[in-house]
């Protein structure tokens, strides 16, 4: 557990036992602000009581009311689950449950949700990756209509909506915002930046590769140094030049559509996503309708930087990573490099800055960080404009099916768990910022050189080129279960990469054509392209992009510090 969460369980515990409608006030919550927040927030004392005093006043007519909400398991969850649940009882006298499980099970979840009707939770934390399918199916309820309608009594005057920073991601194309942040972190290229400055191992790696050590910008740089750190011991370790995950698992399929397809090149340029052709391979008319996914209809889930970007990840995995990494899901892989014995992470999702900083294997004696965060390398396919890494925003959303009591009551806890008062105490412990004010703070100052490069990545404009699956996608919990399902297979063999990915590409169609018969998302919804010869589509410029003659790249390295001021270029 994350050290600064031991510090904080007790005093959950303690104000959980308060909880209930009769101790619903102001000596909870200046108990919470007392030894809970104790000052690491943006506002004044006087503020934070006033903003406490309002969530008491609007929470009165739901008091003694039980609800429940979901989210995946990580750190900012952990801390929300643990201690700000039972503060928000204890404040207000709503009893909050608020359950933790795997990503994949709160898409299920949701989805069941969707198609059955019934209410199984109260408020979900699901990624805005299911914008365009929140946007289609038009089943949750829109927070911008929703706050200045039936929400408008709970809506709190403090919430600030302009302070956060992933509201371009929450809104969909109608200008409506669907979902609330409450967590938000990129993957980043990770490297023991000890071990790349140590002047004996760069004399080495020039010596064998006649480039100097850095921080790799392509991928075949990526594989040089990979190969160069796997087997090496290093102060009585034996090091892994690559850290990854193949489990055939819901989390697989994130890896491919997160992040390894965009950075590979496989899609269209376009910032916040490419376009017509996005980083899951769809493309969309000029009506964002989607059309396709294989290149027969022009779409590029198994064109050839596609099956470059499966190839290239297996060959890492197997050929530079620890043995059992073949077997790890996300969240098992995800606190290795905490260990001791990677030297770099083609990316990092930044959720796991928090276990790296509360290892002694990663971190000096005077708190400083022995590795640092940068901007991934991009494959061969890849070109200026193109979207660089994936941004994972997972926000609060509340379903239409939901009873508007109901709603209301967990709007109010949606929004405690992201207010001001709490924020800055929040990302203090589980580093997922959603607030400009709390990045940019004075406290974040003094703790950013102990993150490696985090909050700098942060605090720049260049953070937003880091993006979520965009509004392409029709049916993000029908279509990202086809992803793992099949990804999984050229995994563990059982198929080429150029296999699975027909295959996948094809389950796609099947889904989207199911879509477009059924109507369900009117005008919104697909509407298949003809197939015609890949020929034909490979021809025509941008994505699908005909296969290149080699991937194998010029390597190219840059200096650490020279490759982080490109943030704020």
């Amino acid at each position: 557990m994350n050290v600064l969460m031991k510090s904080t369980t007790a005093l959950g515990l303690s104000l959980g036992l308060l909880a209930g409608p009769a101790f619903a006030d102001m000596d909870a919550a200046m108990k919470f602000l007392d030894e809970e927040i104790d000052g690491v927030t943006t506002l004044s004392r006087e503020d934070q009581e006033a903003e406490m005093q309002w969530f008491i006043d609007a929470a009165e007519p739901y008091a003694g009311m039980s609800i429940n909400v979901v989210s995946e398991t990580i750190t900012t969850h952990e801390y929300e689950s643990q201690v700000l649940a039972p503060a928000f009882t204890a404040i207000t006298g709503i009893q909050v449950t608020h359950d933790l499980i795997g990503e994949g099970d709160v898409v299920e979840k949701l989805q069941t949700q969707m198609q059955s009707g019934e209410n199984i939770y109260d408020a979900y934390v699901n990624d805005s990756d299911l914008i365009g399918t929140h946007f289609r199916y038009q089943q949750v309820r829109n927070l911008t209509d929703w706050m200045s309608g039936e929400g408008a009594d709970v809506t709190s005057p403090t919430l600030d909506l302009e302070d956060f920073i992933g509201l371009q991601f929450t809104t969909g194309p109608d200008g409506k915002l669907y979902q609330l942040p409450d967590q938000q972190f990129a993957n980043l290229y990770w490297f023991r930046y000890d071990w790349f400055t140590d002047p004996e191992i760069m004399a080495d790696f020039k010596e064998a590769y006649g480039y100097d050590l850095g921080v790799p910008v392509n991928w075949s740089a990526y594989q040089d140094i990979a190969e160069f750190f796997t087997g090496r011991v290093i102060d009585g370790v034996e090091v892994y030049g690559n850290m990854d995950y193949g489990k055939k698992d819901p989390s697989l399929g994130w890896r491919y559509t997160d992040a390894w397809m965009s950075m590979a090149g496989m899609g269209d340029v376009g910032e916040p996503n490419g376009l017509p052709v996005d980083e899951w391979g769809i493309r969309v008319n000029e009506n964002s309708q989607p059309v396709g996914a294989c290149v027969s209809r022009g779409g590029a889930t198994n064109s050839p930087a596609a099956v470059y970007a499966v190839d290239s990840a297996i060959k890492w995995l197997q050929e530079y990573s620890p043995p059992s990494a073949m077997g790890m899901t996300f969240s098992e892989a995800g606190p290795v490099p905490a260990q001791g014995n990677i030297a770099q992470q083609m990316f990092m999702y930044t959720t796991f800055v928090a276990p790296l900083v509360a290892s002694d294997a990663v971190m000096n004696e005077d708190g400083t960080p022995k590795w640092r965060l940068a901007p991934s390398p991009h494959g061969a396919y890849w070109e200026e404009g193109m979207k660089v890494g994936y941004q994972d925003v997972g926000s609060w959303t509340l379903m239409k099916s939901t009873p508007e009591d109901r709603a209301q009551a967990a709007w109010l806890y949606a929004q405690f768990v992201t207010s001001k008062t709490v924020d800055v105490k929040k990302s203090d412990v589980g580093l997922t910022f959603i607030r400009e004010s709390t990045v940019n703070s004075d406290h974040f100052t003094e703790r950013a050189p102990n993150l490696g490069g985090l909050v700098e990545f942060y605090r720049s404009p260049a953070r937003t080129q880091w993006s979520p699956t965009g509004t392409n996608v029709p049916d993000y919990p029908k279509l990202a279960q086809l992803w793992w399902q099949n990804i999984g297979d050229a995994m563990s063999g059982a198929k080429s990469s150029q296999e699975a990915l027909d295959q996948l590409c094809a389950d796609m169609e099947s889904v989207m054509e199911r879509l477009e018969r059924a109507g369900i998302q009117g005008d919104l919804g697909p509407v298949l392209n003809e197939e015609r010869e890949a020929s034909y589509w490979l021809e025509q410029p941008g994505a699908p992009k005909p296969a290149l003659d080699t991937t194998d790249e010029e390597p190219q390295t840059v200096n650490y510090d020279e490759l982080v001021s490109s943030w704020t270029r």
